[in-house]
């Protein structure tokens, strides 16, 4: 899926193995202060800790974590603002931080004590990559590990801080970036080297990389979406103090901080957080023409629910229904809260086997399991956790899936297929490879978004991609086609 709120169902950003501290390692003994115990005298940086903990312990997911911990501790204001830049900065920057830090220590850095190194990436972090003086940095790092762990690693902590703050980012980054142009501009904007590899395999070359690897580095913007037929965007912004979205004509990109789930829009359901390349992508799959009916929609793989909220508003206003499917009971649980008073029936199954009211739909949208690299701002830790590997699998579900929605369609319907990933083998190649086994013919996808420009793919590949350097979107890529 690629609703960037919520992780793809059944699909875990991060396949690694779940990594505890139930054993001793080399360094002082864990704290016994978890994630939901109170806050001391550090609130923000309490959150930042327990967040990176919960992530490398439990494979958990910051931009879920987090928020979560906010809640319960009652953190707001300035102290919300700092966990949330510490917290997520940290998890996305896990790389090059900890090169940084290996250049500092004597041992591999798994024999660390997993608070320390949490401690040391949470400094680290301060040190390079914001405008926290550095006396104030290692000196709360040094309290939160005695907090956490005692005196003993406090003397440790010290010392491979100051070494850090010997040098700033730029220092280090001569020092430890691979000489070579591509692998630089990864480690320079903390990507693996694979996922920069792959983002100029999408770009069609290098020339933009480092904008686009720079983009990526970044924390994205907050969107809102209207549901249509409820609010529009014009009377969203004013209530919500934001700004009309530059594309989307449903979309509000939010100016203020804060929790967007405690605005009242927000909380009486006339709009969902979403980005607006994911409301691009649902209203793409209303444009492309169909002849005849056009009132049987169908949301393939709707979890959690953000697109089939707008396919729902703008089927009723056409007087139709659309049929949402999502295969995990919790995430149908979340379209039913979302689609609530629309006409949607949710069901809950296997989008390739599942039966369904209609033989034959006259919209389909297939936003398929991905693996989420055009969404990397949003999940923090996902760039560290996905591996080459991964692919292969997706993308045979990725083309079972596109295959389904085309035998749902009928003759003269439409599919939207779409990922949030710029990958050219899970986007181009399976849209390519689907269109030739089915017949089914690949509409000219950009010329039906003429708003948006700059999305055609390299070469006259099939379908559109929307870029965060670009576009200020998740990098979504979406093709429309039409079943003969």
């Amino acid at each position: 899926m690629t609703d960037s709120s919520v992780p793809p169902g059944g699909h875990r950003s991060g396949r690694g193995p779940r990594k505890r501290d139930d054993k001793r390692r080399s360094g002082p003994p864990r704290g016994r202060q978890g994630p939901n115990r109170p806050p001391t005298g550090d609130p923000a940086r309490e959150a930042a800790l327990d967040t990176l903990r919960a992530v490398r312990e439990d494979a958990a997911y910051a931009n879920l974590v987090l928020p979560s911990l906010l809640r319960e501790r009652r953190i707001s204001g300035r102290d919300a603002a700092l966990a949330t830049e510490l917290a997520y900065g940290a998890c996305r920057a896990q790389g090059l931080l900890d090169a940084v830090i290996g250049a500092c220590v004597d041992r591999p850095l798994d024999g660390l004590d997993g608070v320390v190194l949490d401690t040391l990436r949470l400094g680290t972090q301060q040190l390079l990559r914001t405008r926290i003086p550095p006396h104030a940095a290692v000196g709360a790092a040094v309290e939160l590990v005695r907090a956490r762990a005692g005196s003993r690693p406090t003397g440790f902590v010290n010392a491979v801080l100051r070494k850090v703050a010997e040098h700033d980012e730029a220092a280090w980054v001569e020092r430890l970036a691979p000489s070579d142009d591509l692998g630089r501009l990864a480690f320079t904007h903390a990507h693996p080297r694979w996922i920069a590899e792959v983002f100029a395999r999408a770009l069609g070359g290098e020339e933009e990389l480092a904008a686009a690897l720079a983009a990526d580095d970044t924390r994205p913007a907050v969107h809102l979406a209207a549901r249509p037929g409820e609010i529009s965007a014009e009377e969203l912004a004013a209530i919500t103090g934001g700004e009309e979205s530059p594309y989307s004509p449903y979309g509000v990109l939010l100016t203020e901080g804060g929790d967007p789930g405690d605005l009242a829009p927000v909380r009486e359901g006339l709009a969902v957080v979403q980005d607006e390349g994911s409301q691009l992508v649902a209203l793409l799959a209303t444009r492309a023409p169909v002849d005849g009916e056009d009132t049987r929609w169908l949301d393939l793989c709707a979890g959690p629910g953000g697109k089939a909220v707008m396919l729902g508003a703008l089927v009723a206003i056409e007087g139709g229904t659309l049929d949402a499917v999502d295969r995990a009971p919790h995430r149908a649980r979340l379209v039913e809260q979302a689609t609530e008073g629309l006409p949607v029936r949710v069901h809950t199954g296997d989008a390739r086997e599942l039966a369904l009211p209609e033989t034959a739909y006259d919209r389909v949208l297939v936003d398929a399991p991905c693996t989420g690299l055009g969404a990397l701002r949003r999940r923090p830790e996902a760039r560290w956790r996905r591996q080459p590997d991964d692919v292969a699998e997706l993308t045979a579900l990725q083309r079972e899936l596109l295959r389904a929605g085309l035998e749902r369609t009928r003759p003269g319907g439409v599919v939207t297929y779409a990922t949030c990933s710029p990958h050219p083998d899970e986007t181009a190649a399976v849209v390519a490879a689907v269109a030739a086994e089915t017949g089914a013919e690949v509409l000219d996808t950009p010329g039906l978004l003429p708003e948006v420009p700059d999305t055609a793919l390299p070469d006259g590949a099939p379908g559109l991609q929307l870029w965060p350097h670009r576009h200020g979107t998740d990098a979504m890529y979406a093709a429309v086609l039409r079943k003969r």
